[in-house]
């Protein structure tokens, strides 16, 4: 029983303390007086009678009622329930103005009110939240005080305080309530009606009325309803209320946000509302009770709470709004504020709120909508069912409280099965398995859960609901009967429904036991009209409070004499429910055909144990892919279990070794949690399975599988051993009651359904039962218990530091390795300063074990295992209660424990490190070059799978990858070679290298394999070649050896000069490394004590020192420079200076020896061969010729970074280039490097300008200048320079000698052929895309140089004249068509898109000669160097600014690039697939600008103005494009020699910075690597690619040139220029080498030695056309991604080191030989190819290499000389050109000559070869024409261009053609058609004329059924005979042909009949 209500209290205006704009309350009168023992009077309340401040009002306001929530320090809440009414007063201000007449603060003008009102509240304290009772009791109160009624107030609230109500259980009829309130009240004095209550004793019936009903003794009768159970919240109608101001998704918003600790504020202008919206969010939280701050209204004055860091549910009035919003904003924003006023929740961005898991929320906002909107289901119902209202508002809030609880008893179910008990006496002890509750549910990774079971509202939810014996209600009975009917229901939402509504009943009853009593009977005040007259009411009067105390004292003297309450026992056994099912797996999902896996794992078992070891190896594989799965890893704890015989299980060797294999891969998964207890399971096994290892000693299985997160997890440990103290106490009882002793075996340590649900008793049952006799016992049995359990949980203690020693303490105490593993150190966030002992560092990681530093060292571990274990014991013991005596027995133990097994430790490793090593793969040896040497010796590691899939097996083809091997280093490359651990490719051999100088990354990592114990520290190497080496040193390797090969390949990759590389190393002794090696380990360990030197020296020395000592080479040997020199005739100073080799001393003899030597390189060549110049005589150079070429440079004191001859115009004198020079960069200025032999325009290079240079030389003529200075003069020698070069093109020379830019057009015009007229158009709006121009028509140039197809051209120049009638005003853009304006002069533009249309004819019109024409000379230049520049209009130069891309863009374009085609770990989130990262590299898309770039340059040369690329520093973008504008304008520069000459001349002579921008030595390292030579190459594959018949190499020479560019293996690519070159003395060397034959100095002598041999680098399509100009597509969607950067071959590595593959093979060969004399079963010539694993070009080869191979291998039979390969390939050619000219058919070559005719034609990429023999095969591919001189077919259009696939007329595709008249379809007349028969295709192809190209139908003889004669139809052709018709049936319909005889109609029926019998 309970008081109703414990303090009335009377709260007024306080008229002395009010000041300024606020005023005060005070407490003008309370009852009683004195507090209460059990309930003191709570603080306060005046600041909660009035939120809103206390204020007087001028008109008096209408009663109000709310109910504030007061919280006392003990958490209990107290009700307090405020009646508010405003009684007049004279006003204050008005009597102060009388009292002093003269009042200064006095405002004018303001009329005060007479009367002001000021606010009285009546309060209520109660335990009890009874808002309605209140509300009515209150009410009568006033009403008695306004209508002035005959009852007394004191005795209304005397009774009030006296009366007594149950707090729970409805009504209890046997019960006689203390003071029967409900009988006629005479109207005398209370106090004589109060004692006849006392002595009147009413009937049965009156008395069970009595309990509900109370009277306050003014006539009035109220019904209280008390709840049947008081742990159900009561809610009345507020949750309803709550979710029609919010809406659900709100709500439940609030919802997870409140169980999920966030801070909640509610706004509302009505004080009722926010007290009842904090009681609903807190009643749909039921089960859960809310324990952080609760203040449903909160006054004003303590607004500052709102800034507390801890979670709360606080509401505040809207009055407060702003105050509230800058207090919030002021925090870090993390406050939720929920408007009931306007329905809104605001959420701040910082905050996150984890909401319920998926189904779940889906399914709880779809019953909440079922609740609050049931006609939403059948609102689109064409007969709607007639009325369906929703709910009232009371049974519509228990509905929704419904949802919530069957919403809990889904995310709870199964909650008991992973509780604890670990102590029964004196009070239970329940501890909540969290990580096997989530495991179970497969809720590991969900937010919403894991925060909830971490939350305080949980924690006490486990504190009140986990004791096994108390009374139940009504969650309890839903988790313990229901949850079944849950899971079975939840699809349904129907029946989720009916539930849900039965729920509903329960809560409904639970608050309305009595549902149908309504006697209420309230008086209300009078209605009256003077009601609210100021004049009839009168103050409220001050009480008599002897008359209420008298009240008090008579109901408390009653309660003692009545007899003691007696409430019978409700305490029962708590019911579990049903176990949580074995739901699913880890992710989601279960495993398919799991019972195979299982049997796998098994017999893998069955196979270790029965010591079948092979059939065991053979399972291995499978079984650790199986162990993956909860259920195999389950099986394998159960099965090992089965093998331990009292707690222990000995082993051999190898059995040890798979079995901790096993247990590693199946913790390998485990989280740290355990969440599926797989660890807590393995725990027992790991201390049971052992192997002898000598005499006495034993190692365990714990020893070798320390290495995981879980040990470390203090959680786990404490689960664990709550585990086994709840199985040992309940053994115990077992026990106790005589029971047998049925204790869990260790399979089943888990007290989830293992340990409970199949046993005779659970612990929680037996818990339940040994609560409930408890009482019974005597205080000796009762103690004796206590003791039994307390010394349990003790010993278990002590095996648990026991068995925590064994998994924390490493088994070599002396290494650190305890440290790397987070957790143990850093619990209590320890800084582990020891690490920072250098010495001690160090000493972790020696294997010397008779240092003097291990103890200190193993104790630095062990102390901090003790803590660890400390912690452990300090917990765990507090919460099970353990004694303070034991407590500091096991802290002292605990040391001794730690430092016996630290003991035990020593002798296990001392001999485990004897034992014989495990039967590994012995290590292949690579195969080496000559003049390679290995550096360092192989070392056992394991290449690990990357990104790569393929190697993986994962695409398909076998696991090659994890493989087991040896990484070498080699003078040259890293080579990983061993084989891989899947036993079913165990036989192949994997290799991966790379060359050590490409290497571009080292990463250190950390891997945990599969497979092993503790592969931890491992390497991941990326090199510019694409490949990357992820390693993982065995653990046989000592981590300082790891660590020299890292310094070793450092000191590789970054020589300290460029005569460190392998190019210069390779002929030389290499022992030069070794002995660093060594020396350097000494210097390195001489720090330490002499004692570790002698153990590494021992340890490294046995392997790796076995090395002769080194003695340095003498200076003659190292360089061997001197004899080189000599060698080459270039005239040295005898004596070379030893110290710096200058140029000086290098060329200081005559120069004319010198110049015969510069005049033998690429450039002079080349120059002679362009008609450029020749070095001829002064006196005889003829003076005609417009360039010569200068030896200004001769000395190379102009520019470092240029050849030493340049060409440079006839008319500048040496001494002005000088001069010029200085206005470049790196004073490279202009020089020529090409001219177009037909229409001599030139190509020149420079580097951009210096800013100074630039606007000298845009300078506006008559801009003021303060006189003649220096860079006037110079920038005049600029533009003379310029002239000259223009001067110097035949066109600009007119007969008349007038330099007019008419004369050019003209004479261009006559020399050109019509096909460069109309082509003129093009070139405007390609320099528009390059520049960006904004007004491009898409489609007309949506390519590089041309339009769509080669048709094109002729179409689209009227849509370009259409389109440079709108010129694009001077807006230019740049390549990225940025569209920026800028001082360009606007008429390049348009001048380049020449506005005026030619004549249809093609002629020029008029306006050509009269209008400006094209620029004599473009000068591409650096958009950002050209900044400011004006151009002069009389000028015959204009500037096309572009936007180049940095050296920095390619470096990080190149980097990405390397990450997407050789990911280096696989990943499966979309943003990281192949195609998305090649696109975020932008790559192509720096592609594409070159290359555009480069064919604007094209056809700008060709229509015949001269071209300056000079952008940046002139060696690298310049270069790639000049580059590429020769190769594609130039013919020659396809070949062989051509590409040669042509990469010698632009990149080596002109200075491309090969040593810098490859980061060849350690001074370039930083710069990071750039490949620029790559990108070019690149273009030119992309080329190659378009154009495949053009070049004579093939694609694989350019991915030669791409792999050793970078690899170093060659010289050719060293050094940053020819300077560099002659000082080291490499220059002219390649030419004489005697010494050392089979070592190649130079990258183009391997490839002319490699050519002889093989045709690896030639193209069999090569089929050139003269003087053809390639214009390749440009577009990103036109180019390819290289195969280069994604192809690998694990069977031998990379290809382009030619000899060792070759080595390589004939070694396989000759083991594959042994096989042969087993003839007897005949052997599959099927082979199959494994992708990134066979050399496909090798397994596969194309037809053409596969006959020569056959004819080599002929030869050899047949003891024939071998016959070259080349001469083989021309001698067929011959035979094939002879008898197409018998035949007199045009061979492939000419017919290609009379396709050229075609506009534009380009030719196929593919090429058909049939299989029929050798003549037939080649035919089409080979025929090609030798000379490169022929004439080329007057007015014959330059044939480039677009290949159409063999659509031409083309003669090799024709077998039969003629005329023949064909019958249109249907009402259609003949018409003749020249038809062609086309055997290759199998198509009989159509055309208007024999002249046509456009084929104009197909007929696919595949469709043809049959070929008859035919008769003429109508309309046929006349005077033709009959027999000359015929048809042809197809699938589809009949064609009629007519012939023009009928022996031509004979002819085309045979032919068309052959073609179809030889398909």
């Amino acid at each position: 029983m309970a008081r109703l209500a414990d303090y009335f209290v009377v709260v007024g205006y306080d008229l002395d303390k009010r000041g300024g704009s606020e005023g005060q309350g005070h407490i003008l009168q309370r009852f009683p007086e004195k507090d209460w023992e059990d309930n003191p009077f709570p603080q306060g309340i005046e600041l909660f009678c009035q939120p809103n401040g206390w204020q007087l009002v001028p008109e008096r306001e209408r009663p109000s009622f709310f109910v504030s929530v007061l919280t006392d320090i003990n958490s209990e809440r107290h009700y307090c329930a405020c009646f508010t009414f405003w009684e007049g007063l004279d006003n204050p201000q008005l009597q102060k103005a009388e009292a002093s007449e003269v009042d200064e603060d006095e405002v004018p003008g303001l009329v005060q009110p007479a009367q002001v009102f000021a606010p009285k509240s009546l309060v209520l304290v109660s335990r009890l939240d009874h808002t309605e009772v209140f509300r009515n009791c209150l009410g009568l109160i006033y009403t008695v005080h306004v209508d002035s009624l005959s009852v007394p107030l004191e005795t209304v609230i005397g009774n009030l305080l006296t009366c007594v109500i149950p707090v729970a259980g409805g009504s209890q009829i046997n019960e006689s309530p203390v003071c029967s309130l409900n009988l006629s009240v005479p109207q005398a004095l209370a106090c004589d009606w109060l004692l006849g209550c006392f002595q009147d004793q009413p009937g049965q019936e009156e008395r069970e009325e009595s309990l509900r009903t109370i009277t306050l003794g003014a006539g009035d009768r109220q019904v209280i309803q008390t709840p049947i159970n008081d742990s159900l919240p009561v809610s009345g109608s507020s949750v309803a209320h709550l979710f029609r101001q919010l809406g659900i998704v709100n709500v439940l918003y609030l919802f997870c946000a409140a169980l999920t600790e966030h801070k909640i504020l509610f706004l509302s202008s009505s004080y009722q509302r926010l007290t009842d919206a904090c009681r609903a969010l807190l009643a749909i939280m039921f089960p859960l009770k809310y324990s952080f701050t609760y203040v449903p209204i909160l006054p004003g004055k303590l607004l500052e709470v709102l800034s507390t860091p801890t979670p709360f549910i606080i509401g505040v009035n809207s009055f407060f709004r702003s105050e509230t919003q800058e207090l919030v904003g002021s925090m870090t924003l993390d406050v939720i504020i929920a408007d009931l006023d306007g329905g809104t929740v605001t959420i701040p961005e910082c905050v996150h709120i984890s909401l319920l898991p998926d189904p779940l929320l889906q399914q709880t906002q779809t019953a909440l909508s079922m609740v609050l909107d049931p006609e939403l289901e059948i609102a689109d119902h064409a007969f709607p069912p007639s009325s369906t209202q929703p709910s009232t508002l009371k049974i519509q809030d228990k509905e929704i409280r419904a949802v919530f609880l069957w919403l809990f008893g889904q995310l709870f179910h199964g909650y008991r099965w992973c509780l604890h008990i670990i102590r029964i006496h004196p009070e239970p002890v329940i501890r909540f398995h969290k990580a096997a509750f989530l495991g179970q549910r497969a809720l590991t990774e969900d937010d919403f859960l894991m925060k909830v079971l971490d939350g305080m509202a949980f924690a006490g939810f486990i504190s009140e609901r986990g004791p096994p014996y108390r009374p139940t209600d009504l969650f309890d009975d839903l988790i313990a009967n229901q949850v079944e009917r849950i899971r079975q229901e939840e699809c349904s939402p129907h029946k989720v429904m009916n539930h849900i509504k039965e729920l509903a009943e329960q809560l409904f009853k639970n608050e309305n036991p009595y549902p149908a009593v309504a006697m209420h009977k309230v008086q209300r005040p009078a209605e009256s009209p003077g009601h609210n007259d100021p004049k009839n009411l009168a103050i409220f009067p001050p009480l008599d409070d002897v008359t209420v105390q008298l009240f008090i004292d008579h109901a408390a003297a009653k309660l003692k004499t009545a007899p003691p309450v007696v409430k019978p026992e409700l305490n029962g056994m708590v019911p579990s429910g049903p176990p949580l099912g074995d739901i699913v797996d880890r992710h989601g999902h279960v495993l398919a055909n799991s019972a195979r896996r299982l049997e796998v794992v098994r017999n893998c078992i069955t196979y270790i144990f029965d010591n079948k070891m092979l059939e065991a190896k053979k399972l291995m594989p499978a079984v650790l892919r199986a162990l993956k799965g909860r259920a195999a890893r389950v099986c394998l704890t159960q099965e090992l279990n089965q093998h331990v015989l009292q707690n222990r299980a000995v082993l051999d060797d190898q059995q040890f070794d798979y079995i901790v294999r096993m247990m590693n891969c199946t913790l390998q998964d485990c989280s740290h949690m355990d969440e599926h207890g797989i660890a807590a399971i393995l725990l027992p096994l790991v201390t049971a399975f052992c192997r002898k290892l000598g005499a006495g000693i034993t190692q365990f299985a714990y020893s070798c599988v320390q290495e995981h997160m879980v040990w470390t997890n203090m959680q786990f440990w404490e689960a664990m051993f709550y585990s086994d103290v709840q199985n040992h106490i309940r053994a115990l009882y077992l026990e106790a009651d005589g029971g047998e002793l049925s204790t869990s075996s260790h399979g089943q340590q888990e007290s989830g359904p293992a340990a409970g649900g199949q046993e005779l008793l659970g612990a929680l049952e037996l818990a339940s039962e040994q609560s409930r006799l408890w009482p019974t016992l005597s205080k000796e049995q009762q103690s004796e218990r206590v003791q039994k359990e307390e010394s349990t949980v003790f010993s278990q203690a002590i095996h648990y530091a026991n068995r925590m020693s064994y998994l924390l303490l490493p088994l070599d105490t002396s290494k650190n390795r305890l440290l790397n593993r987070s957790g143990i150190g850093d619990v209590e966030s320890v800084s582990n300063s020891y690490v920072t002992n250098s010495i001690a560092g160090s000493m972790a990681e020696s294997y010397d074990t008779e240092s003097g530093f291990e103890d200190a060292e193993s104790s630095d571990v062990a102390n901090s295992v003790v803590r660890f274990i400390n912690r452990f014991v300090d917990k765990v013991c507090n919460e099970s209660g353990v004694t303070n005596e034991h407590l500091k027995a096991l802290h002292t133990m605990i040391p001794d424990i730690v430092q016996m097994h630290i003991e035990t430790l020593d002798a296990v490793h001392r001999e485990s490190k004897r034992l014989p090593p495990i039967q590994k793969p012995k290590l292949l040896r690579p195969i080496l070059l000559a003049g390679e040497e290995l550096v360092m010796d192989g070392m056992r590691v394991h290449l690990i799978s990357d990104g790569r899939e393929e190697a993986t097996g994962a695409l398909g083809g076998p696991p090659l990858l994890p493989a087991e091997g040896a990484i070498f280093l080699t003078t040259y490359r890293l080579i990983f070679k061993g084989t891989p651990n899947d036993p079913l490719v165990g036989e192949q051999v994997v290799t991966r290298s790379f060359p050590i100088a490409s290497l571009t990354k080292e990463k250190r990592i950390s891997v945990s394999l599969t497979m092993d114990q503790f592969i931890q520290e491992g390497l991941q190497l990326r090199s510019c070649t694409f490949q990357l080496l992820k390693i993982a040193f065995d653990e046989e390797v000592a981590s300082d050896l790891a660590e020299v090969f890292r310094k070793h390949m450092h000191k590789l990759r970054y020589p300290q000069h460029v005569q460190g590389t392998f190019a210069f190393t390779v002929g030389q002794s290499g022992k030069t490394l070794v002995e660093h090696k060594t020396k350097d380990k000494n210097q390195s360990i001489k720090t330490l004590s002499k004692n570790l030197v002698k153990s590494a020296k021992r340890t490294i020395g046995r392997q790796y020192v076995t090395r002769k000592k080194y003695s340095p080479p003498t200076w003659e040997n190292r360089s061997s420079l001197q004899s080189e020199l000599d060698e080459d005739e270039i005239s040295v100073s005898e004596e070379l200076d030893q110290g710096s080799l200058t140029l000086s001393s290098t060329i200081r003899s005559s120069d004319r020896q010198t110049m015969s030597n510069v005049v033998e390189r690429a450039c002079c060549r080349d120059y002679q061969r362009l008609g450029l110049g020749t070095l001829s005589n002064s006196l005889t150079r003829s003076k005609n010729e417009p360039f010569r070429i200068s030896t200004v440079n001769r000395m190379y004191t102009v520019c470092r970074s240029y050849p030493g001859l340049l060409i440079v115009p006839q008319s500048i004198p040496d001494s002005t280039i000088q001069r010029i020079s200085r206005c470049y960069r790196q004073n490279r200025f202009p020089v020529v490097c090409w001219r177009n032999s037909r229409t001599k325009a030139v190509l020149l290079r420079s580097a951009g300008l210096h800013a100074k240079g630039v606007v000298g030389f845009f300078k506006s003529p008559n801009a003021p200048s303060a006189g003649p200075s220096q860079a006037d003069s110079t920038s005049l020698e600029q533009e003379k320079y310029m002239q000259a070069i223009i001067s110097s093109m035949p066109s600009y020379c007119e007969p008349s000698g007038r330099n007019t830019l008419g004369g050019f057009t003209s004479t261009h015009m006559s020399t050109s052929d019509s096909s460069d007229k109309l082509r003129q158009p093009k070139i405007g709006a390609l320099m528009k895309q390059v520049m960006g121009g904004k007004e491009d028509v898409p489609g007309t140039f949506s390519r590089g140089a041309l339009g769509q197809r080669a048709r094109v051209i002729s179409l689209s120049q009227p849509r370009v004249s259409g389109k440079a009638r709108n010129p694009p005003g001077g807006k230019w853009g740049s390549i990225r068509g940025s569209g920026r304006l800028s001082a360009y002069n606007p008429e390049v533009g348009n001048r380049l898109s020449s506005k005026e249309s030619p004549q249809p004819n093609g002629g020029p019109s008029e306006a050509l000669f009269l209008r400006q024409q094209r620029a004599y000379l473009y000068i591409i230049g650096d958009k950002t160097q050209l900044k400011g520049g004006k151009q002069d209009s009389f000028q015959q130069w204009e500037v096309v600014p572009i936007e180049v891309c940095d050296v920095r863009q390619v470096k990080n374009s190149f980097k990405k690039l390397m990450k997407a085609c050789v990911p280096s770990s696989a990943t499966s989130e979309p943003s990281m697939t192949f195609h998305r990262c090649l696109e975020e590299s932008e790559w192509m898309c720096l592609l594409h600008r070159v290359l555009q770039v480069s064919v604007l340059v094209v056809e700008l040369l060709d229509t015949g103005s001269s071209v300056m690329v000079s952008l940046e520093d002139g060696w690298d973008v310049t270069t790639q494009v000049v580059s590429l504008v020769q190769l594609l304008s130039d013919p020659y520069y396809r070949t062989f020699d051509g590409f040669r000459l042509l990469v010698e001349k632009e990149w080596l002579s002109f200075g491309h910075r090969f040593s810098h921008r490859g980061a060849q030595t350690l001074a370039s390292q930083s710069s990071g690597f750039t490949p620029v030579f790559l990108q070019f190459l690149d273009c030119v594959h992309q080329i190659h690619l378009q154009f495949p018949m053009e070049f004579e190499f093939s694609q694989y020479y350019l991915k030669f040139l791409a792999y050793h560019y970078v690899s170093n293996r060659f010289r050719t690519f060293l050094l940053d220029s020819d300077y560099e070159r002659i000082e080291l003395g490499v220059l002219y060397e390649e030419k004489g080498e005697k010494k050392n034959p089979q070592v190649c100095k130079s990258v183009w002598d391997y490839i002319d030695r490699l050519n002889k041999k093989t045709p690896i680098f030639f193209n069999y399509m090569f089929s050139p056309e003269d003087e053809e100009v390639l214009r390749p597509y440009s577009f990103i969607s036109n180019l390819k991604v290289w195969d280069f950067y994604t192809e690998e071959t694990l069977s031998e590595g990379p290809s382009y080191d030619w000899e060792l593959v070759q080595r390589g093979r004939q070694e396989r060969l000759a083991e594959e030989v042994p096989d042969k004399p087993d003839t007897t079963t005949p052997k599959s010539q099927r082979h199959i190819v494994w992708p990134c694993y066979d050399s496909r070009s090798r397994v596969v080869p194309d037809a053409i290499t596969k006959l020569l191979q056959d004819l080599q291998s002929l030869e050899a039979e047949l003891v024939l000389p071998p016959e070259k390969w080349k001469d083989t390939w021309d001698k067929i050619k011959a035979n094939q050109r002879a008898e197409a000219k018998l035949e007199n058919r045009p061979s492939f070559n000419s017919s290609l000559l009379m396709s050229s005719n075609l506009s534009h034609q380009r030719r196929s990429q593919g090429v058909y070869l049939p299989e029929s023999g050798v003549g037939s095969s080649i035919n089409l591919a080979m025929d090609r024409e030798t000379s490169t001189t022929s004439t080329p077919v007057a007015g014959r259009p330059s044939t480039s261009t677009l290949y159409s696939q063999f659509q031409s007329t083309e003669s090799e595709n024709r077998s039969f053609e003629g005329i023949l008249f064909k019958k249109g379809a249907l009402l259609k007349p003949w018409k003749p058609r020249w038809f062609v028969l086309d055997k290759t295709k199998h198509q009989l192809r159509y055309y208007e004329s024999r002249q046509d190209k456009e084929c104009k139908g197909v007929i696919e003889l595949a469709e043809v059924e049959s070929v008859i004669p035919g008769t003429p139809t109508m309309g046929a052709p006349k005077n033709i005979e009959e027999k000359a018709f015929f048809d042809l049936k197809t699938t589809k319909r009949v064609y009629n042909f007519c012939a023009q005889d009928s022996p031509n109609a004979q002819l085309w029926m045979d032919s068309i009949q052959s073609c179809l019998s030889d398909a």
